[in-house]
């Protein structure tokens, strides 16, 4: 939260980390005053002041407008109390809901007969036939301000009843304001740019204007004639999803064969186009609407087809005339059935070889997120991971892995037969859990390869970005010094948790695909091979281990082979049902790899993959290109109202914290001095120096909510707050609990979860009043225990010698594979208990332990065995600290299942 912006005499236009909920507040807020003065506490002066600091914002939404301003303005200046409250209170109201932009009256201004009838009104419930979606266009045009409402009226004249949108217009006049505006109005949706706009705003926006700097957007950086186009590319930058539509008088011709037009969907001749311009603006907006897929399911549900395929339950027959099972078609409702079928045709088309609607809907969805290629799947991201190693790992090739990632990554490697090569990430042995693995382990690893001459079997660098605690890598920097070592890797980024990310502009360029459109960008400078060849010359021709590591490496852009692959939990973060996934694809060799990407697509994914899940995937994608950026910095908001409510309460802190920065990363991964969110005067300028040269950043919406403090592990106070209170959680560690904001988030749900964290608090304080000294002792050993006396988090030991059997002498990867396979057969197998003594015996004096599959315990949630390693003393006793019901690959009454080492042995001999 940007504290600055919380405090009114510094609420300025370029403060942006708390602006969706900040506008609503200011509402409120005059409204608030406006009561108070019809009944006699205020004054006109308060009333004043309040409207002049909304003045400062609202020229940048159509609603309430400048009429409804001065109408407001009128009635304060007149003393008229009573009509002020009234049109305050209908206006805040209108904000509040979004009622304005379905319901004419609310830009009426003139007096209402009464108030509004009690309650929200919630036109995202209608199901009103005529409701027409409402979007918003900004207007760059020299003199926008004092010509603002001709813009407006010339545009509401050009509206036909046969329009499938409605949107007004948001006039501005300079550089400045239409970056201003699409920052701070997420329900534009389209810019129309005049030429002969200025630079600089009026308004004092030091903020904004450092940034600009630093990106050569200001004054100084930009001529004249380039003004248009350096705007639409700004804006580009920040909102990929918009359209942008360029006016001029001039050569129009010469203008759209321009390259640097590129960011332009249409340039108009401003003299003669107004019509053509609506159109244009109207059919953008419909080629982002449009789902092919549900579209098309949906008129196939609505046709009298007959079923004689294998799915009985579609058209909902058999459960509607049902007397025993017509409860769930009646809590389902009748469409989810007639939208079911096995059917790949009459409309709907086949998910294993699309070439109909959705090969079109996973192309729309390749456009949003900024992808080549974009492949549906309906079984989840642990699918999609093991899509990627199937089709692109050979048996034998290394992949460089965390080892603390999803399960589907080490499984994937199993089936593909690919060997890990493990690179721990740092500790966080306090939290029970791991960060992220510094880029130097990955250059370390690849270096150590080169060295041995082994550089050729490196296929693939595998991470999770970001974690399931909110690590965000610098992924543009990790991709160019790897490839500045070999240019040819393969880099799969598990982004499940991350998909939200390309419709924050502060988050969108440590994305996968965010990354890989900056690293396109740079090797198309010819600046590029200039600076690489200038720090070979400062390296020299054979640069030691140590001077790599310590430079920040710049690949050879005529030699890097750009292949880059992410997978997003669509579900996890977006409106897709449950497993529904996407699997993006940049990848310049993807053509010579594609008959065997088809082929792991054939292997992974069902042959009656669900319509709803396809269906909500193409929703997801609409939603996001529409509204997604809007959804998602209030998802953004609302963790860092979270973050701040908790941590200032002056009871609830006592027992809760959720974390921050500091404790998350450790400074020596932190370059660009960025502290935290809620560090008094930080600002969001600070947050994007952050996100482009610090080696990882915090994910705002993942909070790390401490609970140890308060006596409870994880695991307890997730299942105390989902039992007790209705609320759900994310993951656990030994200590603390995972909250996520997401888009569904409302502030009403921080409300609650503050009321519950309050209610508990004071519970705590009240037990141990009531229990006195004993009580206090015990809460204070638990707190000890759960805080201070933590298990040493271990890191991967190493495989046995029998599954290294091609590996290098340095180098740790093993044939993971191998060892699987042989936990199959029964005689090559044993089991030792636990806590035996014969576990000790054996780590002192041998044989090796061999673990013979996973084990996964539920927290931390990933595997601290795998097959074929070796266990160490360190495994054992985290293990036996572990006080978690849930161990996968693990049963307590056996024990640890175990590779015998004559069998291992048997393995080196053959």
């Amino acid at each position: 939260m940007d504290k600055q912006a919380a405090e009114p005499q510094e609420r300025r236009i370029d403060h942006f980390f708390s602006f969706p909920g900040a506008r609503a507040d200011r509402w409120r807020e005059l409204h608030a005053a406006a009561r108070e003065w019809e009944q006699g506490r205020g004054d006109a002066t308060q009333m004043r002041a309040l409207l002049e600091g909304i003045d400062a914002y609202e020229g940048f939404f159509a609603y309430p407008g400048g009429q409804l301003l001065a109408s407001l303005r009128q009635r304060i200046d007149a003393g008229q109390a009573g009509a002020a409250a009234t049109l305050a209170q209908r206006l805040s109201e209108s904000i509040l809901t979004r009622s304005y932009k379905s319901d004419a009256e609310d830009w009426d201004s003139g007096e209402i007969l009464s108030d509004p009838p009690p309650g929200l009104n919630t036109p995202t419930l209608s199901r009103d036939q005529h409701h027409r979606p409402y979007f918003e266009m900004l207007v760059v045009a020299p003199g926008a301000v004092s010509r603002g409402r001709n813009i407006i009226e010339q545009m509401r004249r050009l509206r036909r009843s046969e329009d499938a949108f409605t949107y007004e217009a948001v006039p501005v006049s300079s550089f400045e304001d239409a970056i201003i505006a699409i920052i701070l109005n997420p329900a534009i949706a389209a810019v129309t740019i005049y030429e002969g706009f200025a630079h600089d705003s009026t308004a004092p926006v030091p903020v904004l204007r450092d940034f600009l700097a630093s990106a050569k957007l200001d004054a100084a950086h930009i001529a004249g004639d380039d003004l248009p186009l350096s705007l639409a590319d700004a804006l580009k930058r920040i909102r990929p999803e918009l359209d942008i539509y360029l006016l001029s008088d001039r050569h129009v011709e010469r203008l759209a064969g321009d390259l640097r037009a590129s960011s332009v969907r249409r340039v108009l001749y401003s003299v003669e186009e107004l019509l053509e311009l609506h159109l244009c603006v109207l059919e953008g907006i419909d080629d982002r609407f449009r789902t092919p897929f549900f579209d098309n399911l949906k008129k196939y549900a609505m046709r009298p087809i007959s079923t004689f395929h294998a799915l009985p339950i579609a058209r909902g027959k058999s459960v509607f005339k049902s007397d025993w099972i017509r409860d769930m078609g009646e809590f389902y409702g009748l469409n989810i059935f007639l939208a079911e079928s096995s059917a790949t045709t009459g409309g709907l088309d086949s998910l294993l070889e699309p070439t109909g609607n959705i090969k079109l809907a996973q192309e729309m969805a390749a456009r949003a997120f900024g992808a080549d290629h974009v492949f549906f799947v309906t079984n989840g991201t642990s699918t999609s991971n093991k899509m990627v190693h199937q089709a692109l790992v050979a048996p034998g090739d290394i992949v460089l892995l965390d080892r603390n990632c999803h399960k589907s990554h080490h499984y994937g490697l199993v089936l593909a037969g690919g060997q890990p090569l493990y690179i721990d990430a740092f500790p966080m042995t306090e939290y029970s859990m791991y960060g992220a693995v510094p880029l130097s382990a990955i250059k370390q690893a690849l270096l150590e390869l080169k060295a041995e001459g082994r550089l050729d079997r490196a296929k693939m660098v595998d991470l999770t970005n970001c974690t399931f605690d909110g690590h965000i890598y610098n992924t543009r920097r990790v991709m160019e010094e790897c490839l500045a070592i070999k240019p040819d890797l393969i880099f799969l980024w598990d982004e499940a948790w991350f998909g939200f990310a390309r419709w924050s502009p502060f988050l969108r360029p440590r994305t996968a695909m965010g990354a890989a459109d900056a690293i396109s960008a740079w090797m198309r400078d010819p600046a590029s091979v200039e600076a690489y060849e200038a720090q070979q010359k400062e390296l020299g021709k054979k640069p030691s281990i140590e001077k790599l590591l310590e430079t920040r490496l710049i690949p050879d852009p005529r030699q890097i082979r750009l292949r880059v692959y992410q997978t997003n939990s669509t579900h996890k973060s977006m409106s897709a049902l449950r497993q529904g996934s996407m699997l993006l694809v940049r990848d310049v060799d993807f053509a010579s790899v594609e008959a065997q990407f088809h082929e792991a697509v054939f292997t992974h994914a069902s042959t009656s993959p669900n319509q709803q899940l396809i269906a909500s995937l193409d929703v997801a994608r609409r939603q996001m290109e529409l509204e997604g950026y809007g959804l998602v910095a209030n998802a953004i908001e609302i963790a860092l109202d979270i973050r701040k409510e908790v941590n200032a309460h002056p009871i609830i802190s006592k027992y809760f914290r959720v974390l921050g920065v500091p404790e998350m990363i450790p400074a020596k991964y932190r370059s660009a001095g960025f502290v935290d969110f809620l560090t008094p005067g930080a600002d969001w300028e600070d947050q994007v120096r952050s996100m482009h040269e610090d080696e990882f950043c915090l994910d705002p919406t993942r909070m790390t909510l401490v609970c140890g403090t308060a006596g409870f592990d994880g695991t307890q106070f997730k299942k105390l707050m989902a039992d007790d209170y209705d609320i759900q959680f994310n993951k656990t560690s030994r200590n603390s609990v995972l909250l996520q904001s997401n888009i569904n988030n409302t502030r009403s749900d921080v409300a609650n979860l503050i009321r519950v964290l309050l209610e508990i608090s004071r519970k705590i304080e009240t037990d141990l009043a009531k229990g006195g000294e004993n009580a206090a002792a015990t809460f204070a050993a638990r707190v000890k225990s759960l805080m201070t006396d933590v298990p040493d988090l271990p890191n991967f030991s190493h495989f046995h010698e029998a599954y290294r059997w091609d590996a290098g002498k340095t180098t740790p990867e093993g044939d993971m594979r191998s060892a699987f396979y042989s936990a199959y057969y029964a005689e090559g197998c044993e089991y030792l208990p636990l806590d035996s003594p014969d576990v000790d015996k054996r780590l002192k004096s041998g044989p090796e332990m061999i673990s013979a599959n996973f084990v996964i315990p539920y927290p931390p949630g990933f595997p601290i065995m795998v097959p074929g390693q070796v266990i160490s003393k360190e495994t054992i006793d985290f293990m036996r600290k572990l006080d978690v019901k849930e161990i996968h690959g693990f049963e307590r009454a056996k024990g640890l299942k175990l590779i015998r080492p004559d069998h291992a042995k048997d393995h080196i001999r053959k």
